[in-house]
């Protein structure tokens, strides 16, 4: 056969090598040894362990850095405190000239960063050359302009401060952009961690930074281990952590900085679906799955790592799937016609062996590309398990590897019930040419990224991020920007004073004033649209404003909590109704509040005491957050990202489900609707701890709620001690995010025990709020907190 037909036949490309001696000669000139680039200068102490930096595909020793100590981070973090102030004070204007300078030195230098990465990493060149660093300029591009318009589009915010950064290994520029670029628009001013793996470009970067004229300090970055990481995280001179790597550390890390007050982001580990239904255009799909694990040597954590095969095409679908692993090339990342090259680490390969290992030991069917891998390098042939158990390790343990796991599904609601059995949910995959199938699934699965009929898409115009293990937080968009700033009646509000710490005394209040003569006022739980006993079968006397008796409330425990939650979780029809059908509820729960204005403002002056104008002026309070949030019900809405490729990136705001929420001991009702108001809006369903000074309001206010057509289990009550049953709602698994409004204690005791399931936070630190004060006790702050963003991309037009 003719040589010509003999390549159209095969397709085999004959080598094409991308040239490394750009790279090579900048190493030299290092002297292949690389310290912190600290207050706008390298630095290189001497007496700092040196940490080898090794070429994935050949083993051999690129150069080495030096590990950071806690007192390399601490200079690093006072650097960043000391620009701090100068670069937080230049104009938008200003900031987003040094962000777009720093975008066309990327591009500038895009080949010479391509190579790095890919001798760095191991990641084939066509991917760095093609996707990391047009996206990392990408970032930088559009957070200039972010940067520009920072005080039209996000009044009464303020940049957070200090930022300490940690990125993983798999993106190591394009996570250092998803990092930097933000966090530099908003005003803030950085310290970053790379992976000790990875962290080459991290150095060339650090140069364009000083290329272009960055004031020093503005951008510092600490090499190291995990030990570094770990003391740029808890340092006290950082205000904001944000973390890309594997639950497990992000699970660490919730826990080290609970109570210091930093804000935080967590972008984690995943397990994602890729559903192919039977109607797919399965060609498009089986290139999809190369796209969704074969790319980046599966060290994506976004990476379909679980197929989902509608039954009655999963012989056909694996069977074309197979015929396009063959035609993969496994080899040497500077070639051109590499598809997959070669994995991070030899520690990496090892885990990645040992899971696989696993998944035959449990029964699953392997499929492998055949053939020799290079014979140096950390290399592995990718492939697919079949006959595998939903339980089995590859099906549940993230590979962060080129392996999926593919089972089959017979209908739509058994897809979505097999894609949402994970403790993850960063993204999914859908393929189906029916529209109303792909969005029905897109709208189920719980991940916060759905690509339809098409995989791995990012954009810094659209918001990345996960649900429930898989963290909290977004970047990229208006929503990652969020993540940057703070609202300015939040860093305004002052430390509580010190208070009376409350004992809920479960004997009789002999010593206590006597009620006046009357029907005796015993208030009980409030579950599932009903009263209930506390199951402990233990109640307090509640106490008015001169030490009086006004009557009893139960103390809940953790059954009662429990309870609580499982009506809540049945409430799941709250989420599915229609905005507009919420909102009119709400309105009728205001109007019947208003009904009644005389009655809560008379009982609030008997258990808080005060003037009956400060009474009436709360419940009127009351009623009018009522009428706002009703608003807002249908208003408080999502986006459509404006994408460089051609799709409608939906920007969906979703509920939780199950939120715990703890009041305050101040005003009482006026705390009590501020919190509730906001997440039942938003459709999520609440488990609610009232003041423990004053229930009775709360037994008042459920009342109110019986006679407004609010829905069984959409508002549960439960009171008692806040701090336990705080902790109680923390630990709880089914409680997707919490609210906590008390003490600095109870705030670092709620942060810590979320990190058991990583459920969304929001707590006070033990800082006051005006709750009259519609700038502290209302507005966005508030709705953007009760829900988490679902980014959707549609394919749209040609």
């Amino acid at each position: 056969m003719h040589p010509i037909k003999e390549i159209l036949r095969t397709m085999e490309y004959g080598p094409s090598p991308e040239s490394n001696a750009e790279v090579v000669q900048w190493l030299e000139q290092h002297g292949r040894r690389f310290g912190h680039f600290i207050g706008g200068r390298f630095v290189a102490p001497e007496d700092r362990t040196l940490i080898p930096v090794l070429n994935p595909a050949t083993e051999e020793e690129l150069a080495t850095i030096t590990s950071g100590s806690a007192e390399d981070v601490d200079q690093a973090v006072q650097a960043a405190r000391t620009a701090f102030g100068a670069w937080s004070r230049l104009s938008g204007h200003e900031r987003s000239l040094y962000l777009y300078a720093i975008a066309r030195h990327i591009q500038k230098r895009s080949r010479f960063l391509a190579v790095l990465e890919t001798m760095d990493n191991g990641k084939p060149i066509r991917e760095t050359r093609d996707l990391d660093i047009p996206l990392a300029a990408r970032h930088f591009y559009h957070h200039a302009g972010w940067a520009a318009v920072m005080d039209d589009e996000f009044p009464g915010y303020s940049p957070v401060g200090v930022c300490g950064q940690v990125i993983p290994w798999n993106f190591p520029l394009l996570m250092l952009a998803w990092k930097i670029a933000p966090a530099l628009a908003a005003g803030n001013t950085v310290v970053l961690k790379p992976a000790d793996l990875t962290p080459l470009t991290a150095v060339a970067f650090a140069e364009i930074c000083h290329e272009v004229g960055l004031p020093a300090g503005v951008v510092n970055i600490v090499q190291g281990d995990g030990g570094t990481g770990a003391a740029l995280c808890g340092h006290e001179g950082v205000d904001k952590v944000a973390f890309t790597g594997s639950t497990r550390v992000g699970r660490m890390i919730r826990e080290q900085i609970a109570g210091s007050g930093k804000k935080l982001s967590l972008e984690l580990g995943g397990k994602s679906p890729f559903i192919v239904f039977e109607d797919a255009d399965l060609d498009a799909a089986v290139e999809g799955v190369v796209d969704a694990i074969w790319f980046n040597q599966g060290e994506v954590c976004c990476a379909g790592s679980r197929l989902l095969i509608q039954e009655g095409i999963a012989g056909h679908f694996y069977q074309r799937l197979r015929q396009r692993l063959e035609s993969l090339h496994v080899g040497d990342p500077l070639d051109k016609s590499t598809d997959v090259g070669a994995i991070v680490s030899a520690a990496q390969l090892r885990r990645i062996a040992d899971l696989v290992s696993k998944g035959v030991a449990e029964g699953g069917e392997l499929w492998q590309k055949a053939g020799p891998l290079p014979e140096k390098g950390n290399f592995m042939a990718p492939g697919f398990f079949t006959e595998v158990d939903q339980s089995s390790t590859v099906c549940q343990e993230e590979i962060f590897g080129p392996i999926a796991a593919a089972a089959t599904f017979r209908t739509p609601d058994e897809a979505v019930l097999l894609a949402n059995n994970t403790r993850y949910g960063l993204a999914a995959s859908v393929w189906s040419e029916n529209i109303n199938v792909a969005l029905d699934a897109a709208a189920r699965v719980k991940a916060g990224v759905v690509w339809v009929n098409c995989t791995n898409l990012l954009d810094a115009g659209a918001g990345f991020g996960g649900y429930r293990e898989s963290g909290f937080g977004r970047e990229g968009a208006r929503e990652g920007l969020y993540e940057y700033l703070c609202a300015d009646w939040m860093k305004a509000s002052a430390a509580a004073g010190a208070e009376h710490a409350l004992v809920l005394a479960t004997g009789p209040a002999g010593q206590a004033s006597p009620p006046q003569a009357g029907v005796d006022r015993t208030m009980k739980h409030y579950i599932n649209g009903k009263q209930a006993r506390p199951d402990g079968g233990h109640s307090y006397s509640v106490l008015g404003p001169q030490g009086q008796v006004i009557g009893q409330a139960g103390i809940g425990n953790r059954k009662d909590i429990r309870n609580a939650v499982e009506a809540a979780a049945r409430a799941g029809g709250w989420s599915a109704m229609a905005a507009p059908l919420r909102a009119q509820i709400l309105y009728y729960l205001g109007e019947n509040l208003a009904a009644r204005a005389d009655d809560f403002a008379q009982a609030l002056v008997k258990s808080a005491g005060g003037s009956p104008d400060q009474a009436a002026a709360e419940v009127q309070a009351a009623v009018r957050r009522i009428f706002y949030y009703a608003a807002q019900t249908d208003k408080f809405d999502g986006a459509v990202h404006a994408t460089q490729s051609r799709h409608v990136t939906l920007a969906m705001n979703e509920a939780f489900g199950v939120m715990g929420m703890i009041c305050p001991q101040e005003s009482p009702l006026l705390s009590l609707v501020s919190l509730v108001l906001p997440a039942v809006a938003m459709g999520n369903r609440v488990v609610v701890v009232p003041s423990a000074r004053h229930p009775l309001i709360a037994g008042d206010f459920y009342q109110v709620l019986d006679t407004s057509d609010v829905p069984a289990g959409v508002v549960n009550l439960v009171t008692g001690d806040g701090d336990t049953l705080a902790r109680t709602l923390a630990d709880h698994a089914e409680v997707a995010a919490i609210w906590y409004v008390g003490s600095a204690e109870g705030s670092a005791m709620v942060e810590r025990a979320s990190a058991g399931n990583l459920k969304a936070s929001w707590v006070n630190g033990g800082r006051t709020r005006d709750w009259l004060d519609p700038r502290q006790g209302q507005g966005r702050d508030y709705l953007r907190h009760a829900v988490q963003v679902k980014n959707i991309w549609i394919p749209y037009g040609v």
